[in-house]
């Protein structure tokens, strides 16, 4: 027996590990066995350059206007800067001017003029700092929305000019990573942060000029902490790029884990896999928390450092100022300068250290986005370069053609193909899947290129013909049709783009679609819509059934009356009689066009010109139906596989059938119409008792308490942090004292100047002491509050993800839990939590304790100067608060606004063929643009109000400094109040209005962790009707496997006006193999999901063995169910990890060969290089739908399951493959209960009961030979699939 080599648990290789970050090593070139020139080929397709962070790159799309406006607000931010330690010269003459006072050189009248003066002083400073404060923050947020929507928009036109074998290598939950939190992470770091930066460098410099001015000396011996501040940041923030990026790489593949999940989510409730892919998940949740913990604890080391050298600068002022002092090369005043503008410079620096580190996040982040948008796609759609042709005849033909897919380039698919179709004929591709037939259609669209040889089109090479106009002369109907979340009509108008009618009016567009509509047998479903053309299909058209899809999707293309159309099983989700009638539509489109249709149903291709049936990248035999029926060879063995057993006896009541087929056409709209007239549904009874639940508002403190319980694993880290940040806090306080201390120290005469130098030499070991204390405290701080924010966003996310995944059907049936959004809102809240976390959190905790012990400690040794400036500090609060409430609902509107568009973005990334097929690039982009340029212009007037409050909130600590220093004095004055106790109160009143004002300056952040809070604690709140964590329901111990519906009326959620089931009454015995046909959307699948218990019934019970599944566990029971649906999904591990993904036990390498080999897979996937290590791709890109299917089965196949649900599950697969297959799922069938969803009767024609459904109910039942005998639609389905002979 064959055996399996040892894949990880995951099914992810070591390629998407060093992708991910976790190996430094260099990849297995794939490419070495293969001639340089194909290799160089392949890699051209999939090759991405390594990104390079450079902050000059950052703005690189800015225009004139931008740059012009950036540079008003960097002016702005720099003058608003400046004028803080220009306070420092009025702070320093002050302080003379208390000295001179105290040592009688002045008298009580010159000392009040000159106080008064310098306090007007500090109200004009207090003015200039709103002016300019309010204008840069304002110029720079409303500038970074602006740049970051159109790097957003760059993007994503970046993104859709690529080929597709990028996409093959990235997975469109990577692109929605990047077009939401990572263009956050941009936004944040061009935005306000930049302005705050150079605020504090304006601040840091200007002191240090200041300083310079008033004594040289000292400062220069001073800016010996500017070399160790310097040194320090240029070597830790490269640690702090790399780490950041590192992360971020993590956590785009969990992003696009995420997106595929969500995308496939009933496949994931129907297997039970939710546990064990929130596992897999979580495992690159370990990567992007690996390296942020890393990025913390340097930014801790960083912070700690930096403030060690402040307060070992103070200690060296003060120390070496004592000494100038005594020597008379300074004054007091100058001393009080120069160390105060040293204060407020390092102060700033210290505040300004956490906007790095959303500087170097949006660098980095930058840099990802960069990489794609500057990628040279091997096809660009985009591009104008290559010829047109006059007119298109349509003759096809492919040279030596050999290809390979660039992210398999160990399988070689087409070998030396040559191929010649005709104009205006009909070439049918018949074949085993992964012969290549879809390769070649793949070829014709250029989707890729072809290694060796050439395709012409009439004669000319496509390679160089324009791509847009080649794929405007195609139209492609795929066999997994794509439709776009907008309105049937505008689904249709798309076929449109490139014709001569892409801008006609709305009258001469709807009348084409009609016509286009009736052509592809859609008119009469679409009519009986709510809404009809104008009915919104939902997210990848999940509210239309799989036939109504596919004949949109070929209104869609058959609308633009193209030149050459391509039909890759465009009828295989169609039920017998559609396909009959649409059938005939594509019969009259291909006249006079060329048309290559690939199919695995025989009969939809048996009138085709010729019929090329391939093997293995070759073509085996060629001709049409009847000539290669004669030769007996391959073609004949297939035709014989499908053919469906019937009675001679049959022949008669051929007459009967064209009345039989328009009677049953027009079935459908007779009832719609009887419905109405009819007195009130047992449905609508029903939607009358449910209520909706309200909408739930969530006070900030419910929103703490949340957020607590999520950290709760590292309460004695947080425990720590916050002890870090309170010693952090109380520094300034004990400062103001040592400050006050210092001052007095130097207010004596000269005589006295040797005990002067002693009080100092003491006072400046203090500060030393102080430096160390805090440079410990602020690593433990950042370092502590970093690590519990990485667990944080980890926990948050994963659990986040769980919670999602909990959730039922319904829940992402709605119109806003679309894929994109899910993923987006994953991504980006607990990002947005983050920023209220580690240094951020940190910074604020200090903050308040400033403030709290600033007041107590003022309180304490002057109240009355006390109070008056602390009476200004609720002001100072309310324009913070004021502006934090401003920001929270700005973020709530952004929200829905950026889900939508992302959600949009995610939705064309993931349908990228369908858009390129249908040249769409541009239509999407204009969209995407029009959406975040209305979220920039709707967000102008809440960020200005918002820089307003904070240019309030900065310039009034200069106010309070004017009120406390006039106030202050006149109580000096009066000798109510001693220097030591006016310093002391004011320092630490001022160093806590400053506080007070850097609180409010992550108000921003704020604003996105409270919105983003409220989200997480919305969606934790959400508990399902069919909840798959409940333990509650009966745990079925033996399952028999009979199932009865007993008057069962549904209708979907999201539809409650269209009545899906409508009285169903149905009776499976155990062990039966029952079979449910009829049109699209009569409510066969529909029958599967609530048998799946995807939905309860609004009326009528379904039955396990006489119990209400209803009353059941629903994991218990599911566990006893497999399902095959009609679009298999499968996930971006390896095939074995897609199997086990099945049975929710361990299951053991013979079990899953076991399966694969039932499933008639096993020899396919043991000819790979890699087995069954081979990676799947993205949604299984990198394998045939065939091969899907298979795997798909397998996986069923593997949970041996008592119940099996098959939804179309061969629908996918060549006659070949299928014979074998249903053999195999005839056998699986035996002892256990087999239900059936088949447009292909000759899948079902051995079931033992099959069933006819119409309109919601059971139109007839009975055996094959049964139904045949009653002559009614059932028979009426088997004329239209016959495969005799043509005349």
């Amino acid at each position: 027996m064959a055996t399996l080599t040892e894949s990880r648990s995951s099914g992810y290789n070591e390629k998407e590990q060093n992708k991910a970050g976790l190996k430094d090593d260099a990849e297995v070139d794939h490419y070495a066995l293969l001639p340089p020139d194909e290799a160089n080929l392949l890699r051209r397709q999939i090759h991405i350059d390594e990104p390079k962070p450079r902050f000059l790159n950052f703005y690189r799309y800015s225009t004139k206007f931008d740059i012009f406006m950036f540079f008003i607000g960097g002016a702005a931010a720099i003058i608003g800067g400046i004028l803080l330690p220009l306070m420092t010269i009025i702070f320093g003459a002050l302080t003379q001017t208390f000295t001179n006072y105290f040592l009688g050189q002045v008298t009580k009248a010159h000392f009040n003029h000159e106080v008064s003066k310098y306090a007007l002083y500090f109200v004009y400073l207090g003015i200039g700092q709103l002016v300019f404060t309010c204008t840069s923050t304002f110029i720079f947020i409303d500038r970074g929305e602006v740049l970051s929507s159109r790097i957003r928009q760059r993007y994503l036109s970046a993104t859709l000019r690529q080929n597709i074998g990028y996409f093959d290598k990235l997975g469109s939950g990577e692109i929605t990573s990047r077009i939401t939190s990572d263009t956050n992470l941009v936004q944040e770091g061009m935005s306000e942060k930049v302005s705050l930066v150079l605020n504090g460098l304006a601040t840091f410099i200007t002191a240090f000029v200041v300083g310079f001015i008033k004594s040289w000396k000292l400062t220069l011996i001073m800016c010996s902490v500017v070399l160790a501040i310097v040194l320090t940041l240029g070597t830790l923030s490269k640690f702090m790029v790399r780490f950041s990026g590192k992360s971020l790489e993590g956590y785009s593949v969990g992003g696009t884990i995420a997106e595929e999940v969500f995308a496939s989510v009933r496949n994931v409730h129907a297997f039970g896999a939710q546990h064990r892919l929130a596992k897999e998940y979580d495992r690159y949740l370990d990567i992007t928390e690996h390296w942020g913990l890393r990025q913390s604890l340097i930014f801790g080391l960083m912070i700690g450092l930096l403030w060690f050298y402040v307060y070992c600068n103070y200690a060296l002022g003060f120390w070496q100022g004592s000494r100038f002092l005594e020597r008379d090369d300074i004054s007091v005043g100058g001393i009080i300068s120069v160390l105060m503008s040293s204060l407020i410079g390092a102060f700033s620096m210290g505040t300004t250290a956490p906007n790095f580190t959303n500087i170097t996040n949006g660098i980095t982040a930058c840099a990802k986005i960069y990489a794609t948008i500057d990628r040279v796609p091997a096809v660009d759609a985009t591009s104008d370069s290559g010829d047109s042709l006059a007119t298109v005849n349509g003759d096809i033909e492919l040279k030596n053609v050999k290809f390979i897919y660039p992210s398999r380039p160990d399988v070689t698919v087409l070998e030396d193909m040559n191929l010649q179709i005709e104009a205006g004929t009909t070439v049918a591709l018949v074949g085993a899947s992964g012969s290549g037939k879809s390769t070649i259609i793949g070829l014709l669209e250029r989707f890729y290129l072809p290694v060796k040889g050439t395709i012409t089109l009439d004669g000319h090479d496509i390679s160089i013909l324009n791509v847009r106009w080649l794929r405007q002369q195609i139209a492609l109907v795929s066999q997994e049709p794509t439709l776009f979340a907008c309105s049937v009509y505008e689904n249709i108008s798309y076929g449109l783009i490139g014709t001569e009618y892409e801008n006609a009016s709305d009258d001469v567009k709807r009348k084409l679609i009609i016509e286009a509509c009736e052509q592809a047998n859609a008119w009469d479903f679409i009519q009986t819509l709510p809404e009809g053309l104008e009915t919104n299909v939902g997210e990848r058209g999940f509210l239309m059934s799989g036939g109504q899809k596919q004949r949109i999707a070929i209104a869609r293309a058959i609308v633009s009356n193209p030149k050459i159309l391509l039909l890759d099983e465009a009828t295989s989700a169609l039920d017998t009689k559609s396909e009959g009638i649409v059938q005939d539509a594509l019969d009259r489109a291909s006249q006079s066009r060329t048309t290559i249709v690939i199919a695995h149903r025989l009969s939809t291709i048996k009138d085709a010109d010729k019929i090329i049936v391939m093997s293995k990248g070759m073509i085996v035999e060629q001709g049409t139906h009847n000539e290669l029926l004669d030769r007996k060879g391959m073609y004949y063995n297939l035709v014989e596989a499908q053919k469906i057993f019937k009675r001679n006896s049959d022949e008669d009541g051929e007459n009967g059938t064209e009345e039989m087929k328009l009677e049953l056409h027009e079935d459908s709209n007779i009832v719609d119409i009887m419905r109405t007239k009819s007195v009130q549904s047992v449905s609508s009874q029903a939607l009358k008792h449910i209520n909706k639940a309200p909408e739930r508002t969530y006070s900030i403190w419910q929103l703490i308490v949340m957020l607590n319980e999520f950290s709760k694993p590292e309460k004695w880290f947080m425990v720590l942090g916050v002890f870090g940040a309170f010693i952090n806090g109380v520094a300034y306080p004990v400062m103001s004292v040592l400050f006050a201390k210092c001052i007095v120290a130097f207010e004596v005469y000269p005589s006295m100047y040797p005990h002067m130098r002693s009080q100092i030499n003491m006072f400046s070991g203090f500060y030393f002491l102080l430096a160390v204390v805090e440079g410990f405290a602020h690593i433990i701080c950042v370092g502590s509050l970093g690590f519990v924010g990485q667990r944080l966003i980890h926990r948050i996310r994963y659990e986040s993800f769980r919670q999602m995944l909990r959730q039922d059907i319904s829940y992402f049936d709605r119109q806003e839990n679309t894929t994109g959004a899910l993923t987006s809102t994953l991504s980006k809240d607990a990002q947005s939590v983050e920023g209220l976390s580690g240094a951020t959190l940190g910074q604020i905790i200090n903050s308040i304790v400033t403030i709290i012990v600033g007041i107590i400690l003022s309180l304490s040794v002057a109240w009355k100067l006390a109070l008056v400036c602390t009476a200004c500090m609720p002001i100072l609060i309310g324009c913070g608060f004021i502006r934090f409430w401003i920001l929270a609902k700005f973020q709530e509107r952004a929200k829905k606004s950026y889900d939508d568009s992302a959600s949009y973005a995610c939705e064309s990334a993931s349908a990228i063929r369908t858009v390129v097929s249908l040249t769409r690039e541009e239509g999407v982009l204009k969209k995407y643009t029009d959406a975040v340029e209305s979220q920039v212009t709707s967000g102008r007037w809440a960020s200005f109000k918002s820089a307003f409050l904070y240019g309030c909130s900065q310039s009034l600590a200069l106010f309070v400094m004017a009120l406390g220093f006039w106030f202050g004095s006149t109580q000096l004055a009066s000798g109510k109040l001693g220097t030591t106790q006016f310093f002391i109160t004011f320092s630490a009143l001022i160093f806590g209005a400053q506080s007070a004002g850097t609180v409010f300056s992550f108000a921003p952040d704020m604003g996105k962790a409270k919105q983003a809070a409220i989200n997480i604690h919305k969606l934790f709140d959400s508990i399902p009707l069919i909840d798959s964590w409940s333990d509650e329901g009966i745990v079925p111990e033996t399952v028999t496997g009979d199932i009865e519906f007993k008057d069962v009326h549904f209708r979907y959620p999201t539809r409650p006006e269209v009545p899906v089931l409508r009285g169903l009454d149905l009776t499976i015995k155990s062990g039966q193999y029952v079979a449910l046909v009829g049109s699209s959307g009569c409510g066969k699948s529909t029958t599967i999901s609530l048998i799946e218990s995807f939905y309860s019934p609004l009326s009528g019970q379904i039955l396990l063995d006489g119990v209400d599944i209803a009353s059941l566990n629903v994991t218990a029971y599911r566990e006893h169910i497999a399902l095959v649906s009609q679009e298999p999904t499968l996930y971006a591990g390896s095939i074995k990890y897609n199997i086990k993904l099945g049975a929710s036990r361990d299951v053991t390498d013979e079990e899953i060969i076991e399966a694969c080999k039932q499933a008639n897979i096993h020899d396919f996937i043991t000819s790979l290089p890699d087995g069954y290590d081979t990676l799947c791709g993205s949604r299984g890109a990198l394998l045939s739908g065939g091969q899907k299917q298979r795997i798909a089965i397998a996986r069923a196949l593997i949970r041996q399951p008592r119940i099996l649900l098959l939804d179309e599950a061969t629908s996918a697969l060549d006659s070949e493959s299928e014979k074998i297959v249903q053999a195999a799922l005839d056998a699986a069938a035996k002892g256990r209960t087999t239900i059936a969803v088949a447009h292909r009767l000759s899948t079902i024609q051995n079931a033992d009961v099959i069933y006819v459904f119409e309109n919601g109910k059971i139109l007839e039942s009975g055996t094959h030979q049964e139904l045949i005998d009653m002559k009614s639609k059932y028979y009426e389905l088997v004329k239209l699939q016959a495969l005799e002979r043509n005349a």
